[in-house]
């Protein structure tokens, strides 16, 4: 939009302005995201009416049911689809961001879980319905002029110029809106590490008086965040993100199959269904992803794993000493 203005400038507003909205409190971040969810979904639902509108008047009815959008024989391909996979595992990261921020919450032990489990459900269900239509959209078409702005191009059929610009907008918007909500979620869990004496306390567990929040871990999540736009590009740093998201959730599975399957004294009785076969599949799935990622993510992801374990051996003392666990009735 604005080529002539340089990436390094465009990239520190961009950062500065996330970091200072992220310094003004957690409630201000909350309301703040409650803005521009509200503007995303209202564009949205403009997406889906017109997009309906299309495709009945020219397919009729009939044409909004058909599996082409999720099976098509002349251009299935498993290794594609694998691929494709992983990298959407990279849009799911963000509802583990919910537990993050657990002691903003009221009565965290219930909310939570529910909050956790219905942003991977309203995520799954209606990203799905969007690509669907879209699918159904596109297909008389010609081939897409950018992959990256496919779903603009769609848009832009189904509903003109003006829903393209707003999609446009959307991007935008879209992008500040995961900004804000990973850069308080990193600097809330290097507030908890700091807390707990896993990292210096006395930086990465200050909180400011006035606002309450982890002042010091913000504006180092934006120093860092400034670095890394500048010297790792998108696509690489994605897939590192998503190899550290696939290992964390093989891991979540596994621990999950560990605790109700085989630690029935604590739990009480099995259920074979919810108790092992639900988290075996989800381990099983997840590290199938996992290797199946480009080798220099699986070897930079291994090296940064490889020194956390060295760390996390020099801080218990070779494992001789128990992590403190945080107590949920204090917050």
């Amino acid at each position: 939009m604005v080529p002539q203005v340089p990436f390094a400038l465009l990239a520190a507003l961009t950062v500065g302005f996330i970091t200072l909205m992220t310094v003004q409190g957690i409630k201000f971040n909350a309301r703040t995201n409650e803005v521009l969810l509200g503007f995303m979904l209202l564009v949205t639902a403009a997406f889906l009416v017109l997009a309906f509108r299309y495709i009945v008047f020219h397919q009729s009815f009939r044409g909004l049911f058909s599996l082409q959008p999720i099976y098509n024989p002349a251009t299935f391909d498993l290794r594609a689809l694998a691929a494709g996979t992983s990298f959407a595992a990279l849009v799911f990261i963000g509802f583990d961001g919910v537990s993050i921020l657990a002691e903003e919450v009221k009565n965290p032990k219930r909310n939570v879980l529910l909050a956790s489990v219905l942003v991977c459900v309203f995520t799954g269900l209606f990203s799905g319905l969007q690509v669907y239509l879209a699918q159904l959209v596109w297909p008389d078409h010609a081939t897409l002029l950018n992959p990256e702005t496919a779903f603009m191009d769609v848009a832009r059929i189904a509903g003109g110029s003006l829903l393209f610009a707003a999609y446009g907008i959307v991007l935008l918007v879209s992008s500040m809106a995961c900004g804000l909500a990973g850069h308080v979620g990193a600097a809330r869990l290097l507030y908890s590490m700091g807390r707990d004496d896993v990292i210096p306390k006395k930086i990465f567990g200050h909180l400011s008086p006035n606002r309450g929040n982890p002042v010091y871990n913000e504006w180092i999540v934006g120093a860092l965040a400034y670095v890394a736009v500048l010297t790792i590009p998108w696509q690489l740093a994605a897939e590192i993100v998503t190899f550290g998201a696939l290992l964390a959730f093989t891991a979540v599975n596994l621990v999950a199959l560990l605790h109700f399957w085989f630690a029935q004294k604590d739990v009480g009785p099995r259920n074979f269904l919810l108790d092992a076969f639900v988290p075996g599949f989800g381990a099983v799935f997840c590290f199938v992803l996992l290797i199946g990622l480009q080798p220099w993510t699986k070897y930079a992801g291994l090296i940064w794993l490889g020194i956390g374990l060295v760390y996390a051996c020099y801080r218990t003392r070779m494992f001789t000493l128990r992590p403190k666990l945080f107590n949920f009735n204090e917050t």
